[in-house]
């Protein structure tokens, strides 16, 4: 999972002979909470004492006079180049010193005391989980409480994840991110002020091998059997009127396994698909429907002339990626001229077309930052196949070492960070490495003229910086 921080400066007074600045920190474009110098400052003695000066970046030293506006924002650049490069770093950006740092950030930002509350967790079917949490407790404290309520085993909650998603008034659901280590889930969804925002419990994995280990489980294979109707009723999941009178019959006798075995045979099953939006591909300027799955973007474009034109962009041709923002005028009635903006998110990748070309797609999406995500994480998994480990102990492995409450000193387990603001940076060189011998061994590859695909590709990528608009 790939993190960018982006800190803003918010508002600058004066307070008696002192010029003095607070910042929003805005985690993956969303703001997250705000800060003041001295408090980063705080954070950055803290890793110093546990990590040592050879490890920890540089940090925007004191001054000893009033700082100027132009010297504010030289600040404001030089701290969000140091929180970047402590999220970059797998020791520091996984640390229990960074992440209960933005955890407390977030809670007193949103000013909410630590107090028990009761938090509805919704399933794919819609049904409520009720638990009793703390407004202070952490994503996995609360996947846990969920599984607990649930009676999902140990061993089976790292192949599922909470995320926070928007319910549209017509039925459908636009996915917003999902949910880290670093936040409190309880203050995130609550600091919103939206009933249409829920968090879901859904499978956190790719490659559909994984179900039988899921399924082996009566609680996984309910929950398993539940996500898959639900995607087939939003119909992210392609089925004819054959497919659809054998799925009711297996529904009908309670055949679950041999349901989602079917389902397992069905164009894009397992796929999450985002809401339509802009592409510039095959031209500027077409209406797509991205899906995300079966490592790869599935684009359903229609063209000027109303064509419909549907193709996959494999991940292991993908070079790179970056998520880039920009603020653009609201036009919308009087709003047009008012100078009122709103955010524009792209996630552009560069791709290669054929053997000697290489291409950037660019797709303007306010979910950006949510398919970029999905990249990144079916990358992790290849990445485990193409070393040879098992996704089941490496799942496992994340929740055993996931905080809990009594637990609270020990450290928060996660993958590496695997992403760069800057395409020259080391970090980027050493993942090249490692993804040049990827195989996709028992991953079909389709050759259909619709497929954009063809021969596999391998490379690095990148995540450039997202904006961080004033909120």
């Amino acid at each position: 999972m790939h993190y960018s921080v982006n800190i803003k400066s918010l508002q600058n007074f004066e307070s008696g002979k002192k010029y003095r600045a607070a910042y929003n920190i805005h985690v993956n474009g969303v703001l997250h909470c705000r800060v003041r110098y001295s408090q980063l400052l705080g954070l950055h003695e803290q890793l110093r004492k546990e990590y040592g000066n050879n490890v920890i970046p540089a940090f925007p030293p004191k001054k000893i006079f009033t700082l100027t506006p132009a010297e504010v924002e030289q600040r404001r650049e030089q701290l969000e180049k140091y929180m970047q490069a402590v999220r970059q770093d797998p020791g520091l950006g996984a640390s229990e010193t960074f992440n209960s740092f933005l955890r407390k950030a977030q809670q007193e930002t949103q000013q909410i005391p630590t107090e028990e509350v009761h938090l509805e967790v919704y399933l794919s079917n819609g049904q409520k989980v009720k638990v009793s949490i703390l407004t202070s407790d952490q994503t996995e404290d609360v996947l846990e409480a969920v599984a607990s309520k649930l009676d999902l085993p140990d061993d089976l909650v790292g192949y599922f994840s909470l995320f926070l998603i928007r319910e549209g008034k017509d039925g459908g659901c636009t996915f917003v991110r999902k949910l880290q280590e670093f936040e409190l889930p309880y203050v995130s969804v609550t600091s919103l002020k939206n009933p249409e925002y829920r968090i879901v419990l859904r499978k956190s994995y790719w490659d559909s091998a994984y179900d039988n280990d899921v399924m082996d489980n009566r609680v996984g294979l309910n929950l398993l059997y539940a996500q898959t109707v639900s995607d087939i009723e939003k119909g992210w999941i392609l089925v004819n009127k054959d497919q659809h009178r054998q799925l009711k019959s297996l529904q009908e006798k309670g055949s679950k396994k041999e349901f989602i075995h079917l389902a397992q045979t069905l164009k894009y099953y397992g796929y999450i698909k985002f809401d339509p939006c802009i592409t510039d591909f095959p031209e500027k300027g077409c209406h797509v429907i991205v899906s995300a799955g079966n490592n790869e973007l599935n684009f359903h474009v229609k063209l000027p002339n109303d064509r419909i034109k549907e193709g996959s962009f494999k991940v292991t041709r993908m070079r790179c990626w970056r998520v880039t923002s920009s603020q653009v005028p609201v036009v919308n009635g009087t709003a047009n001229g008012s100078g009122k903006c709103e955010v524009k998110l792209e996630l552009a990748f560069e791709y290669l077309m054929s053997k000697d070309r290489l291409q950037w797609v660019t797709i303007t999406s306010p979910q950006a930052i949510m398919m970029s995500i999905c990249l990144q994480s079916m990358v992790d998994e290849l990445m485990v196949k193409k070393s040879g480990g098992s996704i089941k102990k490496m799942l496992k492995k994340r929740h055993n070492g996931s905080l809990r409450r009594s637990d609270s000193q020990q450290p928060v387990k996660s993958p590496p960070l695997l992403d760069s603001p800057d395409p020259n940076r080391e970090p980027i060189v050493k993942l090249s490495s490692k993804l040049t011998s990827v195989t996709l061994r028992g991953i079909s590859t389709s050759n259909s003229a619709n497929d954009l695909s063809g021969n596999n590709f391998h490379g690095n990528y990148a995540f450039e910086g997202i904006g961080d608009d004033d909120l």
